[in-house]
């Protein structure tokens, strides 16, 4: 079927998280110009985009995710001028930048919050403020941080609003003055030069009328009622109209609990936005307890839920493909092998994202195969949502941290935000001074001066993974076709498009496994992360992890 053309589509994305990329000026944070000096490596990668996390002024409560003013560098990052370089040494690379856009929540340092809780008329509903008579909360919402969602304010002495931590407060978006605020900060950006937003939680924006109790045995409790709200796509549509329409950007939104129905409305081809983020294959590992508890997760899961997104989007949409990214635990901890078969799982989970029909995400230090790394006390930590969902399972089992040390260390998005690992120097050669946080132990082993002088290691394939997808048509527009829907160890599709005819073999396993796929004698293997893949797939023995290319 036949997809219109579009750079975004045939674009690799590599996603920065500055705080913990490369640190310039010896402080233990990374920094732009720290961005500036690696760029290089970033392009050899042979990506088309960089996204990068938020670098707006901030008290860093939640590393830069509650913003206090949009249109500033925070000087931990840096400052414009600094900023204006980094985005002319990237398009000067032939790369592209897209931003965060923050604007379900600010900072309650923001100016808006400020004026809004000291009542000023014309900020005053810029944020939910309620109050109750016997002082409880307004509703019983959670916070995806842990407790309740409102906390009361001593200045205005009502509740407030934050779905997320609470320094965190939820904007108004059914205030038009709040719109038209968000648009002006938009508009400013493009104007600035980038090249698109990836925009955080975008679909909680609507909140329902009222704010009425939600389900308390939900996940996340009150979510149906500010999860893809009623007047969502009006704000996105209007958003778009006003703002989006006038500029060539990429444009992708982070949707907890989307579906593909949700995304065909919101990233279809008449949809407001480009791409959209779902979770769906990030929970297969959730346990009984949900997200703070760990659960065996089977292959066939995995690929109902691919083929569904592969499918479903097939006419109308595009998939926005990825494992990591900054809230995320490594991949190759969760679904790999970070011990014996770290290479070998590490480039077959990246074979996956990259032969996939859709735009895919790669996450900094996933290209080298970064794994979990140890936190042995809670003060090592540093994710507020870890560090709070810790301190409620310890209250919860009255245990000490070593009780819940395992989950905590499995789940809690410090695992992404550890330095790049660039070489086997102190503190993985992320900085001469003290880090913000503790590189991983095995940066000796793992890191970008240690791989890129081996032609075997995983930033090795991952280079050749990109220039292949890059420089195949068929694996970025061709139709998806699971050819092996019920094995639990194999993972098989083909990808095709008109007379050309590419199969990936992927075996998600660390035992051999055998295959049986009616293309007999391939045409050619591509790819492959071991020596001598096999050459006859209608009977074949795949090793640990092993993952092939074929042309048939």
């Amino acid at each position: 079927m036949a997809q219109e053309r579009t750079w975004w589509k045939e674009a690799v994305v590599y996603q920065i998280y500055p705080r913990s990329f490369y640190d310039a000026d010896g402080d233990g944070i990374g920094d732009l110009q720290g961005v500036i000096e690696k760029l290089d490596y970033v392009a050899d990668l042979g990506v088309d985009v960089i996204w990068l996390n938020p670098v707006y002024d901030s008290p860093q409560r939640d590393n830069g995710y509650d913003i206090s003013d949009y249109r500033s560098i925070d000087e931990t990052f840096g400052d414009m001028d600094t900023w204006r370089r980094l985005l002319d040494e990237i398009h000067a690379r032939d790369m592209r930048l897209v931003m965060d856009l923050v604007v379900n929540h600010t900072s309650v340092d923001h100016e808006w919050f400020q004026r809004s809780r000291r009542g000023d008329p014309e900020y005053e509903d810029f944020y939910h403020w309620r109050e109750t008579e016997d002082g409880e909360p307004p509703n019983n919402w959670d916070s995806f941080f842990g407790g309740s969602a409102w906390e009361r304010d001593a200045v205005r002495d009502e509740q407030y609003l934050h779905l997320y931590d609470t320094s965190q407060p939820d904007l108004n978006w059914a205030n038009e003055a709040v719109r038209e605020a968000v648009y002006e900060i938009v508009d400013w950006w493009f104007q600035q030069g980038i090249d698109g937003f990836r925009m955080d939680v975008i679909n909680l924006l609507s909140k329902a009328e009222g704010l009425p109790d939600g389900d308390p045995d939900s996940e996340w409790v009150g979510s149906e009622h500010f999860v893809d709200g009623p007047e969502l796509l009006d704000y996105l549509v209007e958003l778009e109209e006003r703002v989006l329409s006038n500029y060539d950007g990429l444009t992708v939104g982070e949707m907890p609990q989307l579906t593909v129905e949700q995304a065909r409305t919101y990233a279809g081809a008449d949809g407001p936005l480009d791409l959209a983020f779902h979770f769906q294959h990030t929970k297969l590992d959730y346990g009984p307890d949900g997200r703070w508890s760990v659960g065996e997760w089977d292959l066939t899961e995995l690929k109902a839920i691919t083929d569904r997104w592969q499918t479903e989007l097939a006419e109308d949409g595009w998939n926005a493909l990825y494992w990591e990214n900054h809230d995320q635990p490594r991949v190759v901890s969760r679904y790999g092998d970070p011990d014996e078969y770290r290479r070998e799982s590490a480039t077959m989970l990246g074979t996956f994202v990259l032969t996939l029909r859709g735009t895919p995400f790669v996450y900094q230090g996933q290209e080298l195969g970064m794994t979990n790394a140890p936190f042995p006390t809670i003060d090592d930590l540093r994710d507020v949502d870890a560090i709070n969902h810790a301190r409620e399972l310890m209250a919860a089992r009255d245990c000490e941290y070593d009780a819940v040390r395992s989950i905590v260390e499995y789940r809690t998005r410090d695992n992404a935000r550890t330095p790049m690992q660039w070489s086997d120097d102190d503190h993985a050669g992320f900085t001469d001074g003290e880090p913000w946080i503790d590189a991983n132990p095995n940066y000796s082993t793992v890191n970008v001066e240690r791989e890129r002088a081996d032609p075997e290691s995983v930033l090795s394939y991952y280079r050749e993974l990109i220039d292949l997808r890059s420089s195949t048509p068929t694996l970025i527009y061709g139709e998806f076709l699971d050819l092996l829907p019920d094995d639990r160890q194999v993972y098989a599709y083909e990808r095709r498009r008109e007379d050309d005819r590419i199969v990936v073999v992927l075996n998600t396993s660390g035992s051999a496994a055998s295959v049986e796929l009616p293309v007999g004698v391939p045409e050619a293997c591509l790819l492959s992360n071991y020596d001598e893949p096999p050459t006859d797939l209608s009977g074949a023995t795949l090793r640990p992890y092993e993952a092939a290319v074929y042309r048939v």
